[in-house]
C-alpha cells in the first residue's frame, strides 16, 4: 500500500443531529446511483422530529445490504444547505477540509473499484452488510489538497458537460414531443398554404368512435394495423461465441431516461443473428418493453440492434420512424392511462390491438420525420457524446488509485 494512503476513518466524524422542533422541511431519500433524490416514503404519522439533519457538504451512506447490492449508497449533499434524511442512514462529515476535500472523497465513493472492496469486506450471509468500522478502514490516498483541487475541477468540467448535454436533449425531446401534439393531436399541421390546418379552416368530419372532429381523409385504425410488430430472442447461453460480437443486443434493463439507446455489454455476432429467433433491427426502429420492471417503456434504436423476447419492435416503412416513434409514445400513454389503479405485469400484442389511433396520410408521416429528423440526430450526437465523456470520467475516477 502506497504510504499516502489512509484510512477513511481517519478523516471523517459520525454527526447525528435529530430535527427537533421541525424547523427543516426537505426530507431526501438516498439512491443506488449515488444521489440523493426526493423522497417517496410514507411519513404519515411519523415523528419527524426524530429524523436526521443532513448539512451541505455532509455524507449520507446506507452500509446494509451492500454485498447482496453490490454497491454501497452514499452521497455528498451539495445541492441546498440542509435538509432531513432517514435516521437509519449514518451521516458523517471530513474532520479538516484543507486536508481532505468533500468533493474528493465523493469521487473516491463513486469508482466502481470502492464498492468492490466494500462488497468484499461486507459480513452478514446473502444481505451482507457493512460493518461501520470496516468501512473506516478502508482506506484512499491523499495527496495534496491542490492535487485534489486540480482532479476535481478536471472531473466537474466532464460532470458539467455531460449535464449540460443532458439539458440540451432533454429540451429537444420536449420539442419533438410539443410539434408532434401541434400537428397530429390539435390538428395544426402545415396546409397547402403553410398554415395551421386547423385554425385556418381546414376541414373536418365528425368521428363517432372519438367524440371529437378528426381531419378529412385521417382514419382511426388499431396500432397493429398501422405498424410493423416484430419480436426478438436470446441466443443460447451454451454457445459463448454469441455473446462476442459487434451486435448490440437490446434488454428491458437497457432502457434510459432518454429516448435512445445506443450501445449495452451484451453482444451477439451475426452468426448468433442466424441460429435465434431474434433478428437485426435497423436504426430509428421503436422498442417496447413488455415484461420487466420498465414495462411499458418506449426506447429508439440508435444504431443496428437485436433484441430479447421480452421486448417488441416497432417499425415504419423507413421514411417515417420519428412519427412512429412518438405515436407508440402517446399510444403507451394512453395505455397506462387506460389502466390507472392496475399494474402492468406484462404487455401482449391484444394490448396493443385494443389502441385505436387516428392515422394521418403518410405524406404528412414522411413531412413529420424529414422535420424532426434534426432534433434526433443532435440527440443521437449528444447522447454518443455522453458516452465517450462517461468513458473519460471513469478513467479520471479509475487513476485515483496512483495519484
Amino acid at each position: 500500500m502506497k504510504s499516502n494512503y489512509k484510512p477513511i476513518g481517519e478523516h471523517i466524524r459520525l454527526v447525528d443531529e435529530r430535527n427537533k422542533g421541525l424547523k427543516v422541511k426537505q426530507l431526501l431519500g438516498l439512491s443506488f446511483s449515488k444521489q440523493f433524490i426526493p423522497s417517496v416514503a410514507n411519513i404519515i404519522g411519523t415523528d419527524m422530529e426524530n429524523y436526521k439533519i443532513i448539512r451541505r457538504n455532509q455524507f449520507a451512506c446506507s452500509t446494509m445490504q451492500v454485498r447482496r447490492d453490490k454497491k454501497m449508497p452514499v452521497a455528498l449533499l451539495q445541492e441546498v444547505d440542509e435538509a432531513i434524511i432517514s435516521q437509519a442512514y449514518p451521516i458523517f462529515e471530513v474532520k479538516d477540509e484543507q486536508e481532505l476535500l468533500p468533493e474528493y472523497l465523493m469521487m473516491w465513493f463513486t469508482r466502481s473499484e470502492f464498492d468492490r472492496e466494500a462488497c468484499f469486506h461486507a459480513v452478514g450471509g446473502v444481505r451482507g452488510s457493512l460493518e461501520w468500522e470496516d468501512f473506516e478502514n478502508l482506506k484512499l490516498p491523499t495527496p495534496h489538497p491542490d492535487k485534489q483541487r486540480e482532479i476535481v475541477k478536471e472531473y466537474n468540467v466532464i460532470q458539467n458537460r455531460i449535464a449540460l448535454n443532458q439539458q440540451l436533449i432533454q429540451k429537444l425531446e420536449e420539442t419533438a414531443q410539443a410539434i408532434y401534439k401541434s400537428w397530429f393531436v390539435e390538428f395544426e399541421f402545415p396546409d397547402e398554404n403553410g398554415k395551421p390546418y386547423k385554425s385556418n379552416g381546414g376541414e373536418m368530419v365528425w368521428c363517432e368512435e372519438l367524440g371529437k372532429e378528426i381531419p378529412k381523409g385521417w382514419e382511426l385504425e388499431s396500432f397493429t394495423k398501422v405498424v410493423k410488430f416484430g419480436g426478438g430472442g436470446t441466443p443460447s447461453t451454451q454457445h459463448a461465441e454469441y455473446w462476442n460480437g459487434d451486435v448490440p443486443f437490446y434488454t428491458p434493463g437497457d432502457l434510459t431516461r432518454s429516448y435512445y439507446c445506443i450501445s449495452t455489454e451484451k453482444k451477439i455476432t451475426p452468426l448468433g443473428l442466424q441460429k435465434c429467433s431474434s433478428k437485426l433491427y435497423p436504426i430509428n426502429t421503436t422498442f417496447v418493453t413488455a415484461r420487466g420492471a420498465t414495462v411499458g417503456g418506449v426506447g429508439l434504436a440508435g444504431i443496428p440492434m437485436a433484441m430479447n423476447q421480452t421486448c417488441y419492435a416497432v417499425n415504419g416503412n423507413g421514411s417515417n420512424d420519428f412519427y412512429i416513434h412518438q405515436l407508440t409514445l402517446e399510444m403507451m400513454s394512453s395505455l397506462k392511462n387506460e389502466a390507472v389503479g392496475a399494474t402492468f405485469e406484462a404487455l401482449v400484442t391484444r394490448d396493443f390491438d385494443s389502441q385505436m389511433v387516428i392515422c394521418p396520410n403518410l405524406d404528412l408521416a414522411k413531412l413529420y420525420s424529414f422535420k424532426i429528423e434534426k432534433f434526433y440526430q443532435f440527440i443521437l450526437n449528444k447522447i454518443f457524446e455522453n458516452q465517450k465523456l462517461t468513458e473519460l470520467k471513469d478513467l479520471l475516477l479509475s487513476k485515483l488509485a496512483t495519484v
